[in-house]
C-alpha cells in the first residue's frame, strides 16, 4: 500500500477512536452506563427522561395523516431486511467455510439499546427497534459482501466510491496488475483470522 495513504489511514484511526472517547465522555455526563451489554441510568436520570415521555394517544394524535398513511410501507420493508438477514447468514455458513474466510459475527451488527430509555413511548421504541435492525442487517450484509469481495477482487474501482467498506482501502490500484499478483494471497489470508469486534 501506498505509505501517504497508509499514514493517512492511521491517522483517520486514531481520529475514530478520539470521537469514541468524546462519546463515552458524553456518556459519563449523561449518568448512562454499560452492565453486562445493557446500559443503566441512575434513578434519578429515569425519572428526568420520564417528564418527556409524550403518551401513546397522544403521539398518535398528533401524528400527520401522511405519517399514518406511509407507516405500512416502511414497515413493510422488515420482509427484504429479514430475507437479507437469513440469506447473508446462510451464505457465510457455507461459502466462508468452504474458502477459508472468517465468519462475521452478527450480533455485533444488531443492537437494541434505545428501549431503555424511558422518555420513548411505545410506538418511539418499536420505531428506534425497527430502525435498529434494519441498519443492523444492512451493515451486517455489507461486511459479508466486503469480506467476499476482498477474497475475490480486491482491486479499487478506476472512480471514487462513496462511503467504501474498510477493506476496500487494502485492496491494489485499479491498473496495478503487478501488485494485483503479487497481494492476491496475502490479501485472502487476512481473511482468515479476522477478530470480531469488541
Amino acid at each position: 500500500m501506498n505509505p501517504t495513504i497508509e499514514e493517512l489511514l492511521t491517522r483517520i484511526h486514531q481520529l475514530e477512536n478520539q470521537i469514541e472517547a468524546e462519546i463515552q465522555h458524553r456518556r459519563e455526563e449523561l449518568h448512562a452506563d454499560f452492565e453486562d451489554r445493557k446500559i443503566r441510568f441512575e434513578q434519578e436520570v429515569i425519572a428526568a427522561h420520564k417528564r418527556f415521555k409524550a403518551g401513546l394517544l397522544s403521539y398518535i394524535w398528533h401524528s400527520s395523516v401522511l405519517t399514518l398513511l406511509t407507516a405500512p410501507v416502511i414497515y413493510s420493508g422488515i420482509v427484504p431486511l429479514v430475507l437479507l438477514d437469513l440469506f447473508v447468514s446462510l451464505y457465510q455458513v457455507v461459502c466462508f467455510s468452504v474458502y477459508g474466510i472468517s465468519r462475521v459475527r452478527r450480533r455485533d451488527y444488531f443492537v437494541f439499546d434505545r428501549g431503555h430509555l424511558a422518555y420513548l413511548n411505545l410506538i418511539e421504541k418499536i420505531n428506534c427497534a425497527y430502525c435498529s435492525y434494519g441498519n443492523g442487517a444492512i451493515a451486517y450484509a455489507r461486511e459479508i459482501s466486503a469480506r467476499t469481495e476482498q477474497y475475490w477482487c480486491p482491486i479499487k474501482h478506476a472512480r471514487r466510491t462513496l462511503q467504501a467498506h474498510p477493506w476496500y482501502n487494502g485492496f491494489v490500484d485499479f491498473g496495478d496488475a503487478e501488485a494485483w499478483r503479487r497481494e492476491l494471497t496475502s490479501l485472502r489470508r487476512k481473511l482468515e483470522k479476522v477478530p470480531p469486534e469488541a
